[in-house]
């Protein structure tokens, strides 16, 4: 029986239509109002006009000498790509061990990936900090301010998630696919390079997505961790609003303006990956 068929058995048509249609509403409602005001001039925004009076693109080209966006979307993309390629790989490898080798620790290990996962950020920022400035002191490294420090914060978070999401799917991967190469003399990078990873790109994928969504949207560590030039899409977008309010007239507009063109990486990393997403979710939550 269809999913489909199931639905309608369990709520009459019109009523899902009604469900549909108000969820919709309530989710593109916003996105609506954004793209709209993004399309107004700061005044007319400012005056409470929902649908622009006339339709510019000056907030689209005047936000970028305004707020600091191209800086702070470079450094977002350089080290939310880093950790997502980084925390995808390691985390393969790591389950794979976790999976396919018995030892001791090996359930605590599996135990201490989920109690990790309840373990809110903000509890954690104090620590990191004092961290990252003690390396900087015993070491001599330069941590706070740099983008690799960032790199390094991102990755800790992200690393247990994306563990967690391999090792749930590669506990439906059969180990016969791996006795044979293993008969024929195959190592285990082998293994790995030749078989491991491109039967889990899904999931890698999965992981990857939401590794780097963690530090695409970071305000927190982001702010306390970097500096001007080493600020990120978020901490530019939020300096810009903080750095507008009290003004004569709100720049709204760019405001909004510069929210959708930071949310431009984001959906288009989406449609990219859409089939893989769809299907490392899918995949990972059955088996």
């Amino acid at each position: 029986m269809s999913a489909s068929t199931e639905a309608t058995r369990l709520l009459p048509r019109p009523l899902i239509v009604t469900l549909t249609a108000v969820l919709c509403a309530i989710v593109l409602a916003p996105i609506l109002y954004i793209v709209l005001a993004s399309l107004n001039s700061d005044v007319g925004v400012a005056s409470g006009e929902f649908w622009p009076s006339s339709f510019s693109l000056d907030s689209y080209s005047r936000v970028w000498t305004t707020a600091d966006l191209a800086t702070g979307i470079v450094n977002s993309l350089l080290v939310c790509a880093l950790t997502a390629v980084a925390s995808a790989l390691l985390g393969t490898t790591t389950a794979y061990v976790l999976v396919r080798y018995t030892f001791t620790g090996r359930l605590t290990i599996l135990r201490g990936l989920v109690g990790l996962q309840s373990i809110p950020g903000t509890l954690m920022l104090l620590p990191v900090f004092v961290l990252f400035s003690s390396a900087g002191n015993y070491l001599g490294l330069t941590v706070i301010g740099t983008r690799w420090g960032l790199f390094v914060a991102y990755l800790t978070f992200a690393l247990p998630f994306s563990t967690w999401v391999m090792v749930t799917y590669l506990r439906g991967l059969p180990r016969e696919l791996e006795e044979a190469a293993r008969t024929e003399g195959a190592s285990t990078l082998v293994i790995l390079r030749r078989i491991i990873i491109p039967l889990s790109l899904p999931a890698i994928v999965v992981a990857g997505i939401f590794a780097f969504l963690l530090g695409w949207n970071d305000v927190l560590f982001a702010s306390v961790l970097t500096r001007p030039d080493t600020h990120t899409a978020a901490v530019a977008l939020q300096v810009f609003g903080s750095s507008q309010e009290g003004g004569a007239v709100p720049v709204y507009s760019q405001m909004m303006a510069a929210a959708l063109i930071c949310a431009v990486p984001v959906v288009v990393l989406y449609l990219v990956f859409q089939r893989y997403l769809v299907g490392g979710l899918t995949t990972g939550g059955v088996k």
